[in-house]
């Protein structure tokens, strides 16, 4: 297996505000002498031995005179005022081994040229190998976008804050909400993955047209699905130490990686066997859970789509306006009902019963109520006409006990029949309800007007829980539609039975589910049979 290339691709920010000067990196990755006109510092680094290649590669509009490494980086550092500025954006990167050492340069300018260059930063790049294994280079990037002329653009812009109208908003202070944004977009972190991949990408096609079997990939273990600890990056210095036979803190741990990486290796297998065997039981598991959900009752939701479904298909052949109507009608009042359901929390066929059941109880045990004040207020009524009555035609009773002769008064009480029949009526009314008399008809009265309201307002509520008994109702109906027979429910009103007819209907569903049931085995076994 051919050895893996150095995946190190590191993206660093120079920045004036940690005491970072672009002048001081350019100095050390190119080796050259450099005057820092910032601090008025001299900038150098004496490695010169192990740089291979330096160069400055400019965009189209870049002022000719930044090819020059001394001129560039004071002018980009000078465009910078604050001092917490981002100076300069600084890449390195391991060139893979397999790659021929005279291929370095182009394939760093491609690279270069591909990511940073077209899209108008300046990139300075040097290639250092001092021969020990750890080829690598240092690309130090411009910060700012030019314009035509050459001039750096700023960074961000203000842009006003619009409402919904597209208008500026106006501050309290006065001022207009604004905000700033980036004038390009290589700060994103979306560019790091879009430039680590394509370091790859280039690195790899070098690879390819050198005919070697390694490829570069920069993502992590993790990322490659590779079950296996990252070892730590040595740098130049800790790999010279430990080719000398030198043992660093670095080296050990990276043993120490290794060494554990492969006692890993041993586990995996036994790992591999008890995937294998969980992944048994899993499947298992899913086949017994489909078990049960094929047995799990439906919901009303799930029973409701169906009902929807039905009526669907119940419209097949129906004109295109007259299906539209239909379904329109047949959501609305679907749509409704589920609404009441989450109000109430029904959710399954039980609740439903259940629910149906109780409120049912609350309309019976209503009407007896109203049914009670209002056989009261009747009561009443019945006690304030013999009252009147006593008080109107007593005169006449008098007059009628009065006369003595047997014809008068046989004659008296014909004319006078209905007012005295009223009279003695109110007198027997009287000695049967002895026990209340006197009577206060004020009292009678009041109470009868309490009465009133009271069923008004019973009434009110009887109103509310028929609605929501039809609304259950409805929702029976229209599920029983659905469900096999031995699961459908004859629902009345309140404090009725089914008619016999419903029930005579229900039952002859379920029989005629039955004999179906009883039918379907024999003609499975006769086609079974014929194909024999």
């Amino acid at each position: 297996m051919p050895e893996r290339p150095c995946p190190h691709h590191d993206i660093r920010i120079i920045q004036r505000s940690n005491r970072q000067s672009a002048v001081a990196s350019a100095a050390y990755q190119s080796g050259e002498r450099l005057f820092s006109e910032y601090d008025q510092k001299q900038k150098y680094y004496s490695h010169m031995s192990e740089i291979v290649r330096t160069e400055i590669m400019l965009p189209p509009h870049a002022p000719p005179e930044y090819a020059d490494r001394n001129t560039l980086w004071n002018a980009a550092e000078a465009a910078e005022k604050q001092w917490n500025s981002q100076l300069a954006r600084r890449i390195v990167l391991a060139i893979p081994r397999g790659i021929p050492p005279e291929h370095y340069t182009d394939l760093i300018r491609d690279y270069c040229r591909e990511f940073f260059v077209s899209k108008g930063m300046i990139a300075d790049f040097a290639i250092h190998d001092k021969g020990n294994g750890n080829p690598h280079a240092h690309i130090l990037l411009t910060m700012r976008a030019m314009d035509e002329s050459g001039k750096w653009l700023p960074k961000s812009r203000k842009v006003y804050d619009l409402d919904e109208n597209g208008e500026r908003i106006r501050l309290p202070s006065g001022r207009w909400k604004s905000h700033k944004e980036d004038t390009v977009d290589w700060n994103d972190q979306s560019k790091a993955e879009v430039w680590r991949q394509g370091w790859a990408d280039t690195a790899n096609r070098y690879l390819e047209v050198a005919g070697r079997p390694e490829r570069l990939d920069l993502r992590s273990y993790e990322r490659q699905g590779i079950d296996q600890i990252p070892t730590v990056h040595m740098g130049a210095a800790v790999s010279c130490m430990e080719k000398q036979g030198i043992k660093t803190n670095i080296g050990n741990l990276n043993r120490d990686i290794k060494a554990a990486n492969s006692r890993m290796q041993s586990i995996r297998q036994m790992v591999r066997h008890l995937k294998d065997w969980i992944g048994e039981l899993k499947e298992k598991k899913a086949a017994l859970l489909e078990a049960l959900q094929e047995a799990r009752e439906p919901d009303l939701p799930e029973l409701l789509q169906r009902y929807m479904e039905l009526r669907q298909e119940e419209r097949t052949g129906w004109a295109a306006k007259a299906q539209l109507k239909g379904t329109v009608t047949d959501f609305n009042r679907v749509m409704a009902a589920i609404d009441y359901l989450k109000q109430k929390g029904i959710s399954t066929l039980e609740h439903l019963d259940t629910h149906l059941d109780e409120v049912s109880q609350k309309a019976v045990a209503a009407k007896a109520e109203i049914k009670k004040k209002e056989t009261g207020i009747k009561a009443i009524d019945t006690t304030l006409t013999h009252i009147q009555n006593h008080r109107a035609h007593k005169e006449v009773y008098k007059e009628y006990s009065a006369i003595r002769w047997k014809k008068r008064k046989e004659n008296y009480a014909g004319e006078h029949r209905q007012e005295l029949d009223a009279y003695l009526a109110a007198e027997r009314y009287f000695k049967a309800h002895a026990n209340e008399l006197p009577y206060d008809r004020q009292k009678l009265a009041e109470r009868r007007q309490t009465l009133l309201d009271e069923v008004a307002v019973k009434n009110g509520e009887l109103h509310r829980i028929q609605e929501d008994v039809k609304t259950l109702r409805d929702v029976r109906g229209w599920v029983n539609q659905v469900l096999p027979p031995d699961k459908r429910r004859v629902t009345a009103e309140p404090g009725k039975k089914p008619s016999i007819k419903e029930r005579l209907n229900l039952k002859r569903e379920d029989v005629n589910q039955r004999e179906e049931q009883k039918r379907q085995p024999s003609r499975t076994t006769k086609q079974q049979n014929m194909e024999l």
